[in-house]
């Protein structure tokens, strides 16, 4: 049985494994952190976390595996190559990643096979300020056991934690949390860009909006942006909502059912990524609506 407060090993100090690493330094665990990229690990280091030379090393001192990686590819590489040779039984990987819950399933059964250690699937929505502030939302798959133990750990980062069944079941809800997600970004932005042609002030269009049916935190979040055309800093990415897009479609052939607005989705986000925008805000889908860039 883990620690109330065991030693974590987190991975991948990225846009949003940074201000999770802070507030979990802050709550008062012990974290040890590795990057690809070692130049990003200075400010959690000067916040507290210890450097590990290796994923190796990581593995071996930490009780709970935490990963923020960016993709399916990425996730399997480290634990295929890092984490399985060095786990051990009564240790813990929680993934925030999102990937497909296919490989996740496969991922964590051979994890068990391999060295005993149990898999927790808990991708997160709410974006970099909903990790600054401790407001995620987290979908997670798992057992009863492990997902309490996701819950002590965790409980710094979000607002709600919702078991949804074995493993994989976090994924799959990520995915549906995506579509709803990459279809809304769209679709402000095709009326974003309608309403500036047509005229009116844009700006005013989520004041206008707020608190009505058609308001989300999507609206109130994008719409600003796309409106004045301010797109950095980056907050997230249109190539994360294309790799959800792109599970949604690949899960819904699996299961047998058509997605056939998420499918749309996903090609114009392909469309827009060609043009050089892959690694920018999706605020800047308004630009795939603009007679200026079309």
């Amino acid at each position: 049985m883990l620690n109330k407060k065991p030693s974590l090993g987190f991975i991948g100090i990225g846009l949003m494994g940074k201000p999770m690493t802070l507030r979990l330094l802050d709550a008062g665990f012990s974290v040890n952190v590795w990057n690809r990229s070692p130049e990003k690990l200075q400010p959690v280091i000067e916040a507290g976390a210890k450097a590990c030379v290796s994923v190796a090393e990581l593995v071996r001192v930490s009780e709970v595996i935490i990963l923020c990686l960016a993709d399916t590819a990425v996730v399997e590489l480290v634990v295929l190559n890092n984490i399985a040779p060095n786990g051990a039984a009564g240790k813990l990987l929680i993934d925030l990643s999102s990937i497909h819950p296919e490989n996740t399933r496969q991922l964590a059964a051979l994890l068990h096979q391999k060295c005993g250690m149990g898999w927790v699937d808990a991708p997160v929505s709410g974006g970099v300020a909903g990790a600054e502030q401790g407001s995620l939302a987290i979908m997670a798959g798992g057992s009863a056991e492990h997902i309490e133990v996701a819950r002590i750990v965790l409980a710094p980062l979000y607002k709600q934690l919702t078991h949804m069944g074995e493993v994989g079941c976090g994924q799959i809800t990520k995915i549906c949390n995506q579509m709803i997600v990459g279809c809304n970004v769209l679709v402000i932005a095709e009326m974003m860009a309608l309403a500036k042609q047509a005229g009116v002030d844009a700006g005013q269009i989520p004041v206008a909006l707020a608190g009505g049916f058609a308001d989300s935190k999507p609206l109130q979040i994008v719409a600003p942006e796309m409106a004045v055309e301010a797109f950095e800093p980056v907050k997230w990415r249109v190539k994360t909502l294309l790799k959800d897009l792109n599970m949604a479609a690949d899960l819904s052939a699996k299961q047998g059912t058509s997605v056939p607005m998420s499918a749309l989705a996903a090609q114009l986000m392909q469309l827009h990524g060609s043009h050089g925008y892959l690694e920018q805000d999706p605020s800047t889908l308004i630009k795939l609506y603009s007679k200026t860039d079309a």
